[in-house]
């Protein structure tokens, strides 16, 4: 077995999926968990992981694609009542250094921003 590097830790394994910290759930497969984030960075901010630890989006680990494709049927759903929501939608999961927390999770954010701030920073691609 390879020791974890130093420095390097899993949040969710250890402090959500082992209810070491209560968390705000959005939704719950037997596969995956959303909910908000316990340190928001915008006004929307859900995470949504697998309930298995998968340690990235490029290293599956034992969950493989089908595991995969359970959690991102969450984020999906997730998504989609934020967009109607709010009129907007991030997705945003990180690799390697940007991955602070070694264990593959999506950020699912609204940022807060105008429908005017939006159009104006990317355009009026939809009409």
């Amino acid at each position: 077995m390879t020791a974890k590097p130093v420095g390097i830790s899993d949040f969710y394994c250890h402090q959500v999926l082992n209810g070491l910290v209560k968390v705000d759930v959005v939704a719950e497969t037997d596969g995956a968990l959303a909910f908000h984030h316990t340190r928001p960075s915008y006004p929307v901010h859900i995470v949504v992981v697998p309930k298995r630890h998968m340690p990235s989006l490029t290293d599956l680990g034992v969950g493989g694609e089908a595991a995969l494709t359970e959690v991102m049927r969450v984020v999906r759903d997730v998504a989609a009542q934020v967009e109607v929501e709010h009129g907007a939608c991030s997705v945003v999961s990180n690799l390697g250094l940007y991955q602070e927390s070694k264990h593959l999770h999506w950020h699912v954010l609204f940022r807060g921003e105008s429908a005017d701030q939006i159009r104006e920073a990317y355009g009026r691609h939809d009409g």
